[in-house]
């Protein structure tokens, strides 16, 4: 390929990516060094398109959080959704709250509902299975994505059911080995070194390999508010940087080359990045999300919604196709004759009491406190 290189460290990864060689170890950590983000960007891009041309994929989508009360509220340092029991702002929503909030959205295009939660120390496995028979009843078009792995783990534990080895990876094994498809991500931006990225990417690229069960690769940009790792490491109202936001993106699609799709999650970096991104190797936009709560209680600034007629015109604006997809992106729809202006989300979103942020008061760092490095495959928010 012709490409104008800043970096000469790059140049032979260049000629891997022109040859679609697997990258290595060393190649990967030569990426996260590097500062030609240009470059690492059109070689992120090149390999995103012999896989997915222009097409970007969304999700007209809405989020439930059935409770965040959690077991790990208190050796969680970096989130800021969590909350004990009885802690200020701590809720558990009954299922007729959970369906209530569903049928809020009714007006939006819904086409899948997006369920994550805190790992609640009494609510068992009937809870969750009640809430998914009951949502179909009600919407038997909307397909249903719920449950990370470590949530998964955690009921397991509760029903006194096994997980062996590796928690994270061990639940995305399985997973697979029924049939069901997952998406994998990383956290960045807290207190992990380079060397910590490539090798979660590294784990994830070798499960994919044994079982090609993933859908997508979600990094995920760490938020410091109303956390206790942000508050003890002074990082209170940053955010990581446009520059590493992009680099993650783009890293992430050249070294998981088994992985079909790679996703931005615009409620985290902002429309804008994400907007950019789709030239850094990504091909999914997300979705309409209405209404997340995880990233905005940990202090992100972006909107709660984003409408059709918006995530259309940031896909066009950045040159490419947009194609409406379902959880497992099989395309539900094209847009080549779209008139704005039809179903969207409703300017002022969904109404009750249900659909408000409440976010955590200090956290309260303890300052004797060893914060932990995080290192090898850790699970996010998905």
């Amino acid at each position: 390929m012709r490409l104008t290189i800043r970096d000469p460290t790059l140049s032979p990864i260049a000629e891997k990516v022109s040859r679609n060689e697997r990258l290595t170890r060393d190649d990967a950590l030569a990426l996260f060094g590097s500062p030609d983000l240009l470059t690492i960007g059109r070689l992120a891009d090149v390999a995103n398109r012999r896989s997915n041309g222009d097409r970007v994929f969304f999700a007209a989508n809405q989020h439930l959080n059935p409770t965040n009360v959690c077991v790990l509220r208190n050796t969680c340092v970096f989130c800021s959704f969590a909350r004990m029991p009885r802690e200020a702002g701590a809720y558990t929503r009954s299922l007729d709250d959970v369906f209530a909030e569903a049928d809020a959205a009714r007006d939006n295009p819904t086409r899948e509902f997006h369920i994550v939660g805190g790992l609640h120390p009494k609510l068992r496995l009937s809870y969750y299975l009640d809430m998914f028979r009951g949502l179909k009843q009600r919407h038997p078009g909307v397909q249903i994505k719920a449950l990370t792995a470590v949530e998964v783990a955690h009921l397991a534990r509760l029903e006194r059911m096994s997980v062996s080895g590796d928690e994270w990876l061990a639940v995305h094994r399985e997973a697979h080995a029924l049939g069901i498809p997952s998406n994998c991500t990383m956290l960045y931006g807290h207190v992990e070194t380079l060397e910590d990225r490539v090798d979660h990417l590294l784990a994830l690229r070798a499960l994919q390999d044994e079982t090609q069960g993933f859908l997508t690769y979600i990094p995920l940009a760490y938020h410091p508010d109303h956390n206790e790792l942000g508050e003890a490491l002074g990082r209170t109202g940053t955010a990581t940087s446009g520059f590493d936001d992009l680099k993650n993106i783009a890293v992430g699609r050249l070294v998981l080359d088994n992985v079909p799709h790679v996703k931005t999650h615009w409620p985290m970096v902002t429309p804008f990045i994400s907007q950019v991104a789709l030239t850094f190797g990504c091909d999914d936009l997300e979705g309409t999300v209405v209404f997340e709560r995880v990233y905005h209680e940990a202090g992100a600034g972006t909107p709660m919604w984003l409408s059709y007629d918006q995530i259309i015109a940031l896909i066009r604006g950045a040159g490419k196709e947009p194609v409406e997809r379902d959880s497992l992106y099989q395309t539900v729809r094209t847009f080549e004759d779209w008139a704005p202006g039809h179903a969207s989300v409703r300017p002022e979103g969904p109404e009750g009491p249900t659909f408000a942020i409440a976010h955590r008061p200090r956290a309260q760092a303890r300052g004797s406190r060893r914060l932990p490095v995080l290192s090898g495959v850790v699970d996010s928010a998905e």
